[in-house]
Order: structure tokens, then sequence, then C-alpha cells
């Protein structure tokens, strides 16, 4: 019956068609690294220090040192040698196309019906590790922006420091509002964060004091890194903003409210946001994340043409904060929250950066300020959820806080899901040491 075969060729097709969307390496629902993902990171291991780049799938890194000579395509097949670097900023510097074509390899290399890694023992055994491993900074940091990009949170901030009449300064719906932050305190997960020290002025009737900040708090953010460079005076248009967003990660920037609040005017953040700044170890290529694109914010009023896009570039990112002091058994969830709260999109963070003409480069980090929902739940900051310490985070256990205690471990962790699998970031941890004393 010519129906029936019809019928076998369309199950064949279909059933090819799951194949081409599932890796021969076993990948668990829960995972952050699905075949779907695909995120880069930095690695080293026991037998090899060299840092190179991997990706990870599942509970596996893939070396693409050690593939490089795969990448045929097009525009990879000229520069196959960017795998064989130990950050990423070269790969990234080639742009859009590039990236597009890499990712389209390596899910072609991990699909089930694939052969060439599958079949190959002696490639696989060379390129997939998993054995330990080290995971180390993704890119050389060259610049970091921290904007301010959530309504909820900026009015949470401005109703306790000026009221609810005053609690949006007046450009703050108008631009994306940001600060020039420090690159050099930037770290990769795992790494400790010392208790800064500074002058405050916790009684305003009296002169300013040195000492160990009493108010150290996180802030739930995420942060993109740019890709493509452009010269100096080469502003970015809206319409090419996602041309040089080449992917996203967790951040955690840490803040000493106390010594901010005595600097911050008139010049903003500086001492109080300067120690440390950590981000998660993969970076998520932009590519993973479209399908969960939803409809941007409504902003109110209109901004300017040049801030103006109609494609859906807000995500559906689900975002946890856990607390553990030393005496806790296990971490308390302080905060749920989720990137769509956002009010101002990353591509018109990148076209308000460079609309005067500011260059990037490849590697430059753009942060999208602390991400607080409605609800209190989702409060991404100590300060919001303790309303500036007038109130205890019931950590469980007869465990509360208003800010960080020494050898308090803070871990972030983001991830979207999907019908049977999940795109995530890994967790972005850090844990608080005591001041050195001065």
């Amino acid at each position: 019956c010519p129906e029936l075969n019809i019928w076998k060729c369309l199950l064949l097709l279909l059933l090819l068609l799951r194949l081409s969307k599932m890796s021969f390496i076993k990948v668990d629902a829960t995972s952050d690294f699905s075949f779907h993902n695909l995120p880069y990171g930095i690695f080293s291991t026991p037998d090899n220090v060299k840092h190179r780049i991997g990706v990870a799938i599942g509970d596996q890194i893939l070396d693409l040192s050690v593939i490089l000579s795969l990448f045929r395509g097009p525009v990879m097949s000229k520069h196959q040698d960017v795998f064989d670097q130990p950050t990423l900023n070269a790969f990234m510097d080639l742009g859009y196309e590039a990236w597009r074509e890499t990712r389209k390899t390596l899910q072609l290399l991990l699909s089930a019906n694939e052969s060439t890694l599958r079949d190959d023992v002696s490639l696989r055994s060379r390129s997939v590790s998993l054995s330990s491993y080290e995971l180390s900074s993704l890119f050389f940091t060259g610049d970091y922006t921290d904007f301010y990009s959530s309504r909820d949170h900026a009015t949470n901030v401005g109703i306790m420091f000026r009221g609810k009449e005053n609690a949006l300064m007046p450009n703050w719906l108008r631009l994306p509002v940001g600060y020039h932050g420090r690159a050099s305190s930037v770290v990769v997960s795992g790494t400790p964060i010392r208790r800064p020290s500074g002058q405050m002025r916790p009684d305003q009737t009296r002169p300013p004091v040195f000492g160990h900040s009493k108010q150290l708090d996180i802030e739930l953010e995420m942060a993109f890194f740019v890709g493509r460079r452009t010269q100096l005076g080469e502003p970015i248009p809206i319409n090419k903003a996602h041309e040089h967003i080449f992917g996203m990660v967790l951040m955690n920037d840490w803040s000493a409210r106390d010594i901010q609040a005595w600097e911050y005017v008139p010049l903003g953040p500086f001492l109080g946001k300067n120690f440390g700044t950590t981000i998660s170890p993969w970076v998520v290529p932009m590519e993973a994340l479209l399908p969960f694109a939803q409809p941007n914010t409504l902003q109110d009023p209109e901004p300017l043409p040049y801030l103006q896009h109609q494609d859906a570039y807000t995500f559906n990112i689900n975002l946890f904060v856990s607390l553990k002091g030393q005496d806790m058994a296990e971490a308390a969830t302080i905060c749920r929250s989720n990137f769509k709260y956002m009010y101002w999109t990353m591509k018109q963070q990148l076209a308000h950066h460079t609309v005067n003409g500011c260059n990037v480069r490849p590697g430059d980090l753009l942060a999208s300020g602390t991400i607080s929902g409605p609800d209190p739940e989702s409060f991404g900051s100590m300060l919001e959820l303790s309303w500036r310490g007038s109130k205890n985070i019931d950590l469980g256990g007869g465990e509360t806080r208003t800010f960080l205690k020494d050898g308090d471990e803070v871990t972030i962790t983001g991830y979207c899901e999907g019908d049977g699998y999940r795109v995530g970031f890994g967790p972005c941890v850090g844990t608080i040491l005591p001041a050195l004393q001065h």
C-alpha cells in the first residue's frame, strides 16, 4: 500500500528529527547543561593544567582545542585557532555569524545520529572530559558597566531613601541608568569575597568613621558579554545590538550598603561596590535563550527612537538566591525571582551605552542591576528583603539575617525550563571572609 510507505517515511523522518535534537551523551532532565544549551567555559584538568575552551553538556565537557579541525564552515574554517586560546575573547571578536555557525557545528557533532564523535573512541577520549576539572575566568574583562534596570528594585530603594513621592529619579523612565564598575575585581564562582572596609557615617549627627562594613549585601543580577568590537565614535544601532551580545551569566554584585550610602553623592557607587563581583563559570549563548524570549515590558513614556525595538528580548529565566551560614545544616532560599521583570532590555542597554560613540571590546561585561519583582519574595537584595535592616530575614532553625555575616555562603542559580530539559547557568557562589585588620 503506497499510503503505508508514506506513513513509514513520515515516522522515520520524525524519528530522525527527534534524534537530531538529542545527544549521544546522556543528560539528566534537571541538568543545567542540556543539548539545547551548550554553554562555553574555560577549564583545566589535573592531567592538563592548560586553560582551554570547553562546552558543557550534562556532566561532561567537550574540549574544543582537541576538535578544532572539525569546524569546517565558511567562517570558522579560517579561524580554527581561536579554539586553542586560554580565553573566549578571540572567538567572540569574530562576530555573530561565527557564533551561529559554531553552535550549529557543535549541535551536529553532539547529536545522536552523527557518528564523527560518537563512534570515534580515540577522539572522544581526548575531547570529552569525564575527570575532575577546575573552571577559570571566561574572558579577559576589559570593562564592566552595571545598569539599574529593574523598576521594582529602583522603586523600593527610592522609597527607602527618598519616600514614595520621589522614588524614581526623573531620568529613570527615560534611559537605562548605569555606572562604570571595576573589571579587575570581577571573579569566577567559588572565589571567596573579603568583607570590605571604608568610610561610613552611621550617625548623621557625628563625623564619619572608618571600619569594616556592617551592612554587606548581595545583589541578584544577570550580565551579558559583548562580542564583536567597535571603533571609537561608532554607535551600535539598536537593530544591530543582538550581533554584539554574545551570551549571559549569573552575577552577584556584592555591595557594602553603609559605605555606599556615605560615598554615592554626587558621583555614584565607588568603594561600596568595587571590592568584588562574582559571575557564574559558564556563558550561555543567546541562541540557546531565544526560545524563552517573551514580550518586552511596556514602557511609558515611550523611549526616544534610538532606544525603540519591537522584537521580544526579555527572557523567562527563573532565578534563586540561597544563603548558608557557618552553623546551618542546609542553605535557605531567600529570593525567587525572574529576569522577565527587567524594565530596560539588553539591546536598549547596549544601544544607550554606545550612542555617544563609546567603543566596546570583546569581553566587556554589562550587568542588569539588581533584579527584583513585584512581591517581597522576589526582592533581589537583602537591603529590600530586610527593608533597610528594619526586619529579619528568616533562614529557619532560629537563624536570621538583615545583612551578611562572615562565613555566609551565597549561591545564585538560574535556568529556563523547556519541555523535558533546562537551559541553565551553573551556580554562582561566593563565601564571605572576615575583613583584614588595618
